[in-house]
């Protein structure tokens, strides 16, 4: 009997058809109501259940492993993203893994009875004011999604006036529905979790677990909120902290001169180059050295200028970048499964790349090495496809 291939992701061993097809049918935030929801591939959820039967059976097959499935709507095209497929839940479990392991794993916290699984303690910020209705009171409450970690409800609602309110994460609004796809987009999971990714080899799984182990050393950073010279110091509301003992002295070169004490010291974005006011809150990055801030709203990907989701950030070139683009920084990202290559040997046609096995239509799915392509808007096609979308 045929040997099992080694690529089969114990994820989609453990996870049912059933699962699978729940997914489908939610409704895409891009289209505006013209998609009917999301919408699988056909052969995406036969593949997968063919794999569940054979892990279940032991059986084996000699017949090839087939494209792993793209990340995209058969319906409408968009992404998973656009869907927002994940829960707060997963969401949690996600980020709760890109920490640990890392110097910002204190913003996590142990599952119980999840033999070593982290979560992601996430703040919430719930705000309710009364509303005076002659002699009976109702309350307005409003619950943020996502809060700064660490700081006062105070100066989490400062912070959250100064982002534009379209991208306030409110439950229910679109703001929140921004916040998820972003964590999608920002942070893929398969971009720090191995057992999330198709087809990987040996050698390939220990050249990612270097590559997570290594960027949550030397680039991984979660950005804090502080009023301006307060970075990195303790939080009490209302009060100027004293620096604790030991603590580095900042001196403001570029921000204000210590020339003339009697000159209060200017902060100065590190984006815009625009004055901080001292009782506005700005975001640090340790990574950067608490000499810089950024207001809140220019705190944001040096690739896209997306805002940085949840403040998670990794530090290249002097400056902070999301997730997905600092890792397609350092090695090609596939477009047709969107995960990053490990491989040396792939598909590169101008700046787009693509595994060997997944460099195929994106109409008939007929594979295109050594045959006649298009690359149309990112869009790779053969002729005939090609031809037909034209027309």
């Amino acid at each position: 009997m045929a040997k099992v291939t080694k690529d089969l992701n114990p994820a989609v061993k453990k996870m049912s058809l059933g699962q699978l097809q729940s997914a489908r049918g939610v409704a895409c935030l891009g289209c505006k109501g013209t998609c009917s929801g999301f919408e699988p591939h056909s052969w995406r959820v036969e593949a997968a259940s063919r794999r569940i039967c054979l892990s279940f059976l032991n059986v084996n097959l000699t017949r090839p492993h087939p494209p792993t499935p793209r990340k995209i709507c058969k319906s409408c095209k968009c992404s998973q993203e656009d869907h927002c497929l994940t829960s707060d839940l997963e969401d949690d479990r996600k980020i709760g893994r890109l920490l640990m392991d890392s110097k910002y794993s204190t913003l996590t916290a142990r599952v119980k009875g999840g033999d070593g699984i982290r979560i992601y303690k996430r703040n919430r910020m719930i705000m309710t004011n009364p509303i005076a209705t002659g002699k009976d009171p109702t309350f307005d409450t409003i619950t943020y999604e996502w809060a700064p970690p660490g700081v006062t409800q105070k100066l989490g609602l400062q912070y959250m006036e100064l982002i534009p309110k379209e991208k306030q994460p409110v439950t229910g609004t679109e703001g929140a529905y921004y916040r998820r796809r972003q964590l999608m987009h920002q942070l893929p999971i398969y971009d720090q979790d191995p057992s999330r990714c198709r087809g990987l080899l040996e050698n390939e799984l220990k050249l990612m677990e270097e590559f997570v182990k290594q960027y949550k050393s030397e680039a991984l950073g979660v950005g804090e909120v502080a009023l301006p010279g307060q970075g990195g110091l303790p939080k009490e509301e209302g009060k100027q902290q004293e620096k604790p003992e030991g603590a580095e002295t900042i001196a403001p070169t570029t921000n204000g001169s210590l020339s003339d004490p009697s000159k209060e010291v200017e902060y100065v974005c590190e984006l815009c180059k625009g004055v901080a006011p001292p009782d506005s809150p700005v975001v640090y990055s340790d990574r950067a050295g608490y000499s810089k801030q950024w207001h809140p709203t220019c705190f944001v990907c040096a690739k896209c200028s997306e805002p940085l989701v949840d403040l998670i950030y990794f530090w290249k070139d002097g400056a902070p970048w999301c997730g997905r683009h600092y890792c397609e920084s350092l090695r090609p990202r596939c477009s047709g499964c969107d995960e990053i290559i490990f491989s040396e040997d792939y598909q590169r046609v101008e700046d787009l790349a693509w595994h060997r096995k997944h460099f195929v239509c994106e109409g008939c799915e007929q594979l295109l090495s050594g045959r006649a392509y298009i690359v149309t808007k990112g869009q790779l096609l053969c002729p005939t496809c090609s031809k037909s979308k034209r027309s």
